[in-house]
């Protein structure tokens, strides 16, 4: 019994924090709707309502203006014909004034809301590039898309709607109540306070059921988008596999349950609109019947007859809209409680408060007794300690696990150490800016992203500003401006999504390029030649190693043969140095690194032989 009776207090406390969290996000939405530092967008708030008010002052003469051309078409006014002409003349004019000052009213606010849209939409998609790789690995890049894009959709339509229907509609059923209380007593006043409460409880209540199935019906076509971005972005790894089918299977099913989601929503809305035109067309009959009982007594004319009619048809208009203004707004709220979540996610690694600017004077790199795990339970990096003297050259080798990549990506500052401290030219990296930070930092990653983009645009990606000799002097310093001058298009040449147009030793060496023109003061190389053929590794490594000479290099590598030039070597294991030395010391150690060189030797023949 107790159980019992705790459940409806559980939805009674759900159903106010569901409130409270709408109010929030609707005070943080006002702003947007007054922005204080835009006082030109704050006049053109101030003309529309007052467009708004003119259309409804419009609006409302209609029904008066009817009303009197009826009642001078009486037997025996005949005479007056060209009165009667007149006002029905000013009734169409007054119709089309609606239209007029209405569409007015729209071209004047346009701005507002695509203003409102960009700023949130700028703001938002600022923040998500603030945010750490940590949020980005574990997010749906599909999924995170479509709350953006609901997100800033739903600002503008809120505006819309909260600016010219709700506030609009309230000036025009206190203009009509008014209007009836002089004209027909307070009978038809409360009838209409009646109609229009009970209207709009009907009207919440079905809607709150709707926006139920509608936000199954979202969660399902995030769910369906997602899927098929993950999908399509992953189409090598399907075709692999032969796995086609087995995706649009998949899909289909994700997909079926969104479409059966979308017809209990679309049917709820045949039930909803079945009720709403019930409650109007009870209150129209009672209020004709009420004004021709009237006109019987002759208490009312022919002409209010018609004034009733014309004032509930023009309230019934905008009630009519109520279910989709009501629904729109609680589905905006929450679109945009979505976007504010994402907004309101915290940087994971932010510039301490007066951080200074990076500058690099020599370049000196120095982990000192570094540990780091990307989950608590999971320690990569276990008191690691080096140096790296400036312009010099550190390769740092490994088996897979060993925390290789986890090196470039604590100097660039993705993640931030648990334990020791990273510094550059003494500098403690947790105490520069990330911006300066990086922009110190070159890197030719093993995994190439391309920009769905032109050549020469990823290239120039490298450095801002960058003009097109000095994209094509990187491009020849990574050999590859032979092979772009070779395409039809040159520079101008596509690379597909991520890249897919070009071969992976192509991608790798577009890598190359935009580092080189980059030209910053410290290198890294991940893997940086895996992906070439032996003749341009040979020819790129050469350009790398002129390169490096003038900047301090961490090169990471699992090819030992790449790194024999090094000036230092340091063999990681389990995230500790287990060797360090030059590659002639390391092999009179005949440890760890002499295992893996003569493994590599044994495996380099095995491959010469089965070529032969």
């Amino acid at each position: 019994m107790q159980g019992m009776a705790a459940q409806p207090e559980n939805g009674k406390e759900k159903e106010t924090a569901k409130a409270e969290a709408s109010f929030a996000t609707l005070k943080r939405f006002l702003p947007y709707l007054w922005p204080k530092d835009m006082p030109a967008l704050r006049v053109r708030i101030v003309i529309a309502m007052l467009l708004v008010l003119v259309s409804k002052g419009v609006q409302l003469s209609m029904g008066f203006v009817y009303g009197a051309a009826i009642d001078r078409m009486q037997p025996g006014l005949e005479a007056g014909v060209w009165l009667a002409i007149g006002l029905v003349v000013a009734y169409t004019a007054a119709r089309f004034g609606g239209v007029l000052f209405d569409n007015l009213r729209n071209t004047v606010f346009e701005r507002v809301g695509q203003d409102a849209t960009r700023r949130l939409a700028e703001n938002t998609f600022a923040h998500l590039h603030r945010l750490s790789m940590r949020f980005h690995m574990n997010r749906r890049t599909g999924a995170v898309t479509k709350v953006i894009e609901r997100g800033t959709k739903s600002i503008d339509v809120m505006l819309y709607f909260m600016l010219f229907n709700i506030a609009p509609t309230a000036i025009e059923l206190l203009a009509v109540l008014v209007i009836f209380w002089f004209k027909f007593g307070i009978g038809l006043v409360v009838a209409t306070i009646v109609m229009v409460v009970t209207y709009i409880v009907f009207t919440q209540r079905v809607t709150d059921w709707r926006n139920k199935l509608r936000e199954e019906m979202n969660e399902l076509d995030t769910a369906t988008v997602a899927r098929s971005v993950d999908s399509l972005l992953n189409y090598e790894t399907v075709k692999y596999f032969n796995a086609e089918d087995r995706e649009t299977d998949y899909y289909a099913k994700v997909a079926r349950r969104y479409a059966d989601a979308a017809v209990k929503s679309e049917n709820s809305l045949a039930w909803l609109n079945i009720g709403q035109s019930l409650i109007t067309n009870l209150m129209m009959a009672g209020a004709m019947g009420y004004s021709v009982w009237g006109w019987a007594q002759g208490r009312f004319s022919t002409g209010d007859v018609v004034l009733v009619n014309t004032l509930l048809m023009q309230l019934f208009r905008p009630l009519d809209m109520l279910g989709m203004v009501y629904r729109t707004i609680r589905q905006g709220l929450i679109d945009m409680a979505a976007m504010f979540d994402l907004v309101d996610t915290p940087a994971e690694i932010v510039d301490r408060p007066g951080a200074s600017a990076l500058h690099v004077s020599g370049g000196e790199l120095a982990f000192e007794n570094v540990t780091f795990g990307y989950d608590p339970e999971r320690q990569i990096l276990n008191g690691l300690s080096l140096r790296i003297p400036p312009g010099k050259t550190l390769a740092v080798v490994g088996p897979s696990g060993a925390g290789k990549s986890t090196i470039a990506r604590l100097l660039y500052r993705f993640y931030d150490v648990t334990g020791g401290r990273i510094t550059i030219d003494g500098h403690d990296l947790r105490d520069v800016t990330q911006s300066s930070l990086r922009a110190q930092i070159g890197i030719v990653p093993q995994d190439t992203v391309l920009f769905n983009d032109s050549i020469g645009y990823n290239i120039g990606y490298g450095r801002e500003g960058a003009n097109q000799a000095e994209i094509e002097e990187a491009a020849r310093g990574a050999q590859i401006h032979n092979f772009i001058a070779a395409q039809p298009q040159q520079y101008e040449t596509q690379v597909g999504e991520r890249g897919l147009k070009l071969s992976g030793g192509e991608k790798q060496r577009v890598a190359i390029a935009r580092t080189l023109l980059k030209n910053p003061p410290i290198l890294i190389l991940d893997e940086a030649t895996s992906a070439l053929d032996s003749r341009t590794e040979a020819e790129i490594l050469d350009t790398l190693d002129e390169v490096s000479k003038q900047r301090t290099t961490i090169v990471i590598a699992h090819r030992l043969s790449t790194v024999v030039n090094a000036d230092q070597i340091v063999v990681l294991d389990a995230g500790r140095v287990a060797e360090q030395g030059t590659h002639a010391e390391l092999l009179a150690k005949n440890g760890l690194y002499a295992e893996m060189w003569a493994r590599q030797q044994a495996e380099k023949e095995e491959e010469a032989v089965a070529a032969e």
